[in-house]
């Protein structure tokens, strides 16, 4: 049964652009009254999407549904919301009253209600005495205030937000970002605010969207996301995280950096792998003593105005730990972590897996490649097959004309005592990566793998 509730329904939207997925599969529902963040890095789709909700760009694939009505393909003007841009778009030759009242002026209302309504909006932004003033004599902070001012006059069913404080300087977005709250509020419409900043999407939202590469991560309140990331994007890209390769052991009980925690997860399995979040909040850090579960020493401590951020190296593997109490570089200390504060999450991908063709008996064809792999006589040209390799048997090349094939760095995480790497190759692909060696965003890299460390196996066998 429908939820009468929703005043979004997103259903199915996919967008593309050529070969480019902006958007892939998108299911997002957002209930009447909610504040709602999309939340992701560049190119994520997070403005796609919100331009497809206001009707400038047009969906590929699926329905937008706004109070009950399908309205994908219903131009901008005549859907039910408002949309406020990081850049302004104020008219620089009208002033602040007038800006405001545009809107209204091509409703052909009266002279009295447009008057009665700007002055509203204007006092609902606490901007009541500046209806007269020019706009460009007015700050950055004014100018967004005139801008959501003209949004809300026209009582929109939904705001639509992109990214709006972004050229502001650091006070001023910390202040506007209070007062969109309370106008959130007052207002009691719905927000749907687009933003990179991690920390802006858990101060303002009731609901975060987390996207990356055109999908929805994770959907949750602010303390849902922070505390139970459902994956290690999520993990890394919402705060600090301490994110480590573990196994769990058995219910309750997990193994990570060499060393055995109790946790409160359970249902994962016996000697499972797993990905082990804790947050460097949540080390408890004193002098080294027998009561610490992990023993290291600071390697890094700096001061960041309430508390010191420092780096522990203990079992071959870096912590983040963050604490009042400071610890000078050097110092022998310990390390301790609650059951509560070990957050466990399945991993979705143990190793890449690429459907692939045999050419001969020593080489098989994966990623648009023929790569040459161990003799084998089980199958014969032709036949398709799947291919097998660990993170750590991929090769990455800084000459790209030294690999077989080449692809882009599009995300780093750290796992403690190594880099896991996401590659997007040529082909299209993602190719997995676990090195030692330290790479950037962006860079253009070739792609190897060894003979030996190509494992082929029959299409039905492989479940990964």
């Amino acid at each position: 049964m429908q939820e009468k509730n929703y005043i979004i329904e997103v259903k199915n939207v996919s967008k593309y652009f050529g070969d480019k997925i902006a958007l892939d599969n998108i299911n997002l529902n957002v209930k009447k009254g909610e504040f709602v963040t999309i939340l992701g890095p560049s190119g994520c789709g997070k403005t796609t999407l919100l331009r497809s909700i206001a009707g400038f760009q047009t969906i590929s694939e699926g329905e937008i549904l706004i109070a009950g009505k399908e309205i994908s393909k219903t131009p901008p003007y005549l859907r039910p919301v408002n949309t406020v841009f990081q850049r302004y778009a104020l008219f620089p030759h009208l002033n602040v009253f007038d800006n405001i009242a545009f809107g209204l002026k091509l409703k052909k209302l009266s002279k009295q209600d447009i008057q009665k309504k700007v002055k509203s909006a204007l006092r609902m932004v606490g901007m009541t005495d500046y209806e007269y003033r020019d706009v460009n004599s007015l700050s950055g902070g004014q100018q967004q205030r005139v801008a959501i001012a003209r949004a809300i006059v026209n009582e929109p069913e939904v705001l639509l937000l992109d990214e709006p404080l972004a050229a502001l300087d650091l006070k001023m977005r910390k202040d506007m970002q209070m007062e969109l709250k309370e106008m959130h509020k007052s207002l009691g419409i719905t927000f749907v605010y687009v933003t990179h900043d991690q920390e802006e999407a858990l101060t303002i939202s009731d609901t975060i969207v987390v996207m990356s590469e055109g999908k929805i991560q994770q959907i949750g309140t602010p303390v849902d996301i922070y505390n139970e990331p459902a994956n290690s994007f999520v993990a890394d890209f919402i705060g600090e995280s301490n994110i480590l390769n573990g196994t769990m052991v058995d219910d309750k009980l997990v193994e990570f950096a060499g060393v055995q925690f109790e946790c409160v997860d359970e249902g994962f399995g016996q000697n499972v792998p797993v990905d082990v979040v804790v947050r460097p909040e949540d080390w408890y850090i004193f002098s080294d003593s027998d009561a610490s579960q992990i023993s290291g020493v600071v390697t890094s401590s700096i001061f960041k105005g309430v508390h010191y951020e420092m780096v522990v190296e203990a079992n071959g593997y870096e912590f983040i730990v963050q604490d009042y109490h400071h610890f000078e570089v050097g110092q022998k200390v310990g390390l301790l972590i609650k059951p509560f504060d070990i957050h466990i999450m399945k991993k979705d991908i143990l190793f890449n897996s690429f459907e692939a063709e045999i050419i001969d008996d020593s080489h098989v064809n994966f990623l648009g490649c023929d790569f040459e792999c161990m003799p084998q006589q089980k199958y014969a040209k032709g036949d398709k097959v799947n291919v097998e390799i660990d993170f750590g048997n991929i090769i990455l090349y800084d000459n790209e004309e030294d690999g077989k094939l080449t692809g882009d760095v599009n995300f780093i995480l750290y796992k403690g005592n190594h880099y896991h790497i996401t590659i997007m190759s040529d082909w299209g692909d993602d190719v997995y990566v676990d090195t030692n060696d330290v790479w950037d965003n962006g860079d253009h890299v070739g792609i190897g793998v060894l003979p030996e460390n190509i494992r082929i196996i029959d299409k039905k066998d492989n479940n990964s």
